[in-house]
């Protein structure tokens, strides 16, 4: 299903033509959001090419969409989408890729432990026609500037052993906060997307190669967040399970 993507660089691309929409989940991050969204703003504005920010606050507690609409007041590139009652992070994305308007559509953690700068790997993946490209901390290319502490990392690496065993060979980082979609790519797999939680990376992978889109992996600059919302014993039980599921589902359409 997947073909060659127009062979155009962000700096050649056409004024006016939206080139990239960022989307960034947010739940109690108006702390995050305040130290970090500056920054990304920054950046984008330096950039040749058009582009929006879609923060989708999901059901946040605190003051998160305010923070975000003061810092983005007097600009129209900039959204905010809030779910009500909170709905969990894959939920949130989804939403956001659907109603981006860019060519390509990039999501990140309102942490930016992988810094906005690293979508700039990313064109070169695109011009040689990847339609989904994602970072990696599972490269011998990558710079793990701060390092998850031994008892995350080592569990990690057993999940993503399970999800190339059982689903997804050949790819090293499923979870990294930091994935780009063509728009075609983005169009034809979030709405079958149907978990929610933190396993969705693994489906949307799973779902993208799937429908034909190829998937390159990149190294990229990581700086390890401590405030993680992740439960290493809580979710990381219910994404073994999550994987099993998306494992049956695909046995079952196999043997029909």
């Amino acid at each position: 299903m997947s073909s060659q993507t127009e062979q155009t660089s962000p700096s050649s691309h056409a004024a006016g033509r939206l080139r990239l929409s960022l989307i960034i989940p947010a739940y109690n991050e108006e702390e995050r959001l305040r130290a970090s969204l500056p920054n990304v703003l920054e950046y984008l504005s330096s950039q040749p090419y058009a582009w929006e920010i879609i923060v989708v606050d999901d059901g946040s507690r605190d003051a998160t969409s305010a923070v975000v609409e003061r810092i983005a007041e007097g600009r129209k590139n900039i959204r905010v989408l809030r779910n009500e009652p909170n709905r969990g992070k894959g939920y949130s994305i989804r939403r956001g890729m659907l109603e981006a308007r860019g060519e390509y559509r990039l999501f990140s953690d309102a942490d930016f432990s992988t810094p906005i700068e690293e979508v700039e790997k990313f064109w070169k993946a695109a011009d040689e026609g990847y339609e989904v490209v994602i970072g990696s901390r599972g490269l011998r290319e990558s710079e793990l500037v701060v390092r998850q502490n031994i008892v995350r990392e080592t569990m990690g690496r057993i999940f993503n052993f399970i999800v190339r065993t059982l689903l997804i060979p050949g790819i090293h980082d499923t979870q990294c906060g930091f994935k780009m979609f063509s728009a075609r790519a983005a169009e034809a797999v979030f709405p079958q997307q149907t978990l929610d939680g933190f396993s969705f990376d693994v489906e949307i992978l799973y779902l993208a190669l799937r429908e034909g889109f190829k998937v390159r992996e990149v190294p990229i600059r990581w700086i390890n967040s401590p405030a993680t919302k992740v439960s290493p014993l809580r979710d990381a039980t219910r994404m073994f399970f999550d994987v099993l599921r998306i494992r049956f589902r695909r046995q079952r359409k196999t043997d029909v």
